[in-house]
C-alpha cells in the first residue's frame, strides 16, 4: 500500500518562504512524473507543480518564478520550495503522481497570513 506523508507547512507572513517535503513508501518512486497539489478553503483540489521522471519541471502560471519543484529519487522524496508566498497560497498541500493513482496524503497546510 503506498503511503504519502507530506510535511514542512506552517504558518509564514506574505513574501515568506517554506520548504514542503512528501515522503514517499510502499512504491516503486523513480519511474512516476510526482506534482504537488494545494486545495483551498471552499475550492477545488488543483495543480502547482509537476517534476517528471527525468526532472523537467512544470508550473502553473500562479506559481511560476516563485516556486520549485525537485525530487530525490534515493530518498523517494519530492519537495516544493516556496518563495514570495502571497496569501492565495494559504491552502492544504499534497503530492501525488503527475496523473494521481496513489491514495491521497494527510497533505500539509500552508497560512499565509500576517
Amino acid at each position: 500500500q503506498v503511503q504519502l506523508v507530506e510535511s514542512g507547512g506552517g504558518l509564514v507572513q506574505p513574501g515568506g518562504s517554506l520548504r514542503l517535503s512528501c515522503a514517499v513508501s510502499g512504491s516503486s518512486f523513480s519511474m512516476y512524473g510526482m506534482g504537488w497539489y494545494r486545495q483551498a478553503p471552499g475550492k477545488q483540489r488543483e495543480l502547482v507543480a509537476l517534476i517528471s521522471n527525468s526532472g523537467t519541471t512544470t508550473y502553473r502560471d500562479f506559481v511560476k518564478g516563485r516556486f520549485t519543484i525537485s525530487r530525490d529519487n534515493a530518498k523517494k522524496r519530492v519537495y516544493l520550495q516556496m518563495s514570495s508566498l502571497k496569501h492565495e497560497g494559504t491552502a492544504v498541500y499534497y503530492c501525488n503522481t503527475a496523473t494521481m493513482i496513489w491514495s491521497w496524503g494527510q497533505g500539509t497546510q500552508v497560512t499565509v497570513s500576517s
